[in-house]
């Protein structure tokens, strides 16, 4: 058996039921599952081969992946807001046989040195089984270097009835999908237990404040994912106070700590807004706040999910369960030898059993959604001759939740601002960027040398008047 067996068994129970509605035209489970079948049996690949996608959410990518489900092969979906240099070095990683690309995208695609997939006449031998590799999800590691996450189709299975736990879904539930599913976010998180559970699904190309108001209005979701950069932009949208809401039963959020003040927003709306914690390493979801627990407990991340065991050491949250990943590609490293995984966030519990985020551990910057590790951003500024050393923090920002901040000690004192933010282009995603950038006489260092970005931040914060209390 396979995943794509969510897809065939409801295909055969239910063919005309609407299984994903995309710019206007609707894919019944049947549609979908045909559709499945026919790729699946003509893709070139070889259980274990791993294949690329390039592109904005479509169905095809779905389709794709339970394709490659039923041969055993894997899917790298790629972020589309990575430059050429970070996609190349993600595809040297990886060695994918082929790359799928949208029509956007095939310009691009032609600078990384893979071939573009087609499909052939000749039948393929499907040998897919729930054990096997399914998607490689790359993320940052803390040296700056992407690395990616391996999750099996068990892995899947068992991350979406996570879902089905954390938004009470049925086949009844309609979900509305705008986030991009290049991260397990768009795709594990809502889309795919959806799916699981013979759900709909409205799925957006892209985010858009005012289509997701429009369909919410007009389509009627139940269900829907937003990360705090995207409340804000609805919460900001002229049409926020006229839209009709009703039809949500909860809207979930996660990737960081999310502001009061936008969950406030929603409450007021009469939207419980629910939490899902986790990362991609987790597929993602490992700790969730219900939506019976919403109002009471606005901001925590709720309590472990079913299938996922959770424990805090020294303050750290650990997570193991069956939608772990494998590892990280290659070596498979990334969990203890009792099959942990160290998150590198900070948590404390509370009276009732609820886990509430208080930091990181890490210094992985969390902007929009989109996680910037400073490792990249200070490996192009240690190429820059004028500048004698640099850090990166996060500063707060009130439309992305934090941006990075570049500290930089000139070694040529006539450096300017527009001059180190041209060191970034090409190089890497806009999203990336630094959005400010302070010039400081020195970094403050501990004994072995290592820069104090604690106290770094608190220099800077004041600097830029956000000074904190101590």
């Amino acid at each position: 058996m396979n995943f794509s067996r969510i897809i065939e068994r409801w295909a055969a129970q239910f063919p005309s039921k609407v299984a994903i509605h995309f710019e206007g035209k609707d894919w019944t489970y049947l549609d979908l599952w045909q559709c499945i079948d026919f790729v699946s049996g003509r893709l070139a690949v070889a259980k274990g081969d791993r294949i690329a996608y390039l592109g904005y959410n479509n169905p095809e990518m779905l389709v794709l992946l339970f394709a490659l489900a039923r041969l055993g092969a894997i899917l790298v979906p790629l972020n589309w807001r990575l430059t050429a240099a970070e996609h190349r070095e993600i595809l040297a990683d990886c060695a994918p046989k082929f790359l799928f690309c949208d029509a956007e995208f095939e310009e691009h695609a032609g600078k990384l040195g893979i071939p573009i997939g087609k499909l052939e006449s000749e039948k393929q031998t499907l040998s897919g089984r729930d054990e096997d590799d399914l998607l490689i999800v790359y993320t940052a590691g803390t040296t700056g270097k992407p690395k990616g996450a391996v999750l099996t189709q068990s892995a899947l299975l068992w991350n979406g009835y996570n879902s089905i736990h954390a938004h009470d879904l049925s086949q009844a539930d309609h979900v509305l999908s705008p986030l991009p599913m290049f991260h397990v976010g768009g795709l594990n998180n809502q889309t795919l237990p959806a799916l699981l559970a013979g759900a709909r699904v409205t799925l957006h190309k892209r985010f858009e404040p005012g289509l997701w108001l429009a369909d919410v209005a007009q389509r009627r979701p139940s269900v829907s994912l937003l990360v705090p950069a995207t409340m804000a932009a609805v919460i900001a949208h002229p049409q926020w106070q006229k839209t009709d809401l009703t039809s949500l039963k909860m809207l979930n959020t996660g990737s960081m700590v999310v502001p009061d003040s936008l969950i406030r927003a929603f409450h007021e709306r009469g939207v419980p807004v629910g939490q899902i914690y986790g990362a991609t390493e987790t597929a993602p979801i490992a700790i969730v706040l219900l939506r019976e627990d919403a109002f009471r407990k606005a901001g925590s991340a709720g309590k472990p999910a079913p299938h996922c065991e959770v424990k805090l050491v020294d303050g750290e949250i650990w997570v193991r369960g069956p939608a772990l990943m494998r590892g990280y590609w290659k070596d498979y490293s990334g969990l203890t030898p009792e099959g942990w995984f160290r998150t590198g966030d900070l948590a404390r519990l509370d009276e009732d059993g609820f886990y509430w985020i208080v930091g990181r551990s890490r210094d992985v910057i969390i902007s929009g959604g989109e996680n910037i590790h400073p490792a990249e951003l200070e490996n192009v500024l240690a190429d820059c001759p004028a500048i004698a050393e640099a850090a990166v923090i996060g500063i707060d920002d009130a439309k992305w939740g934090e941006a990075a901040c570049a500290c930089i000690v000139r070694k040529e004192k006539d450096l300017h601002e527009k001059a180190v933010l041209k060191l970034f282009e090409g190089r890497l995603a806009r999203y990336k960027h630094p959005r400010r950038i302070v010039f400081v006489d020195s970094l403050p260092r501990n004994a072995m040398g290592k820069v104090r970005k604690p106290e770094l931040k608190r220099l800077v914060d004041a600097q830029l008047g956000f000074a904190k209390p101590l």
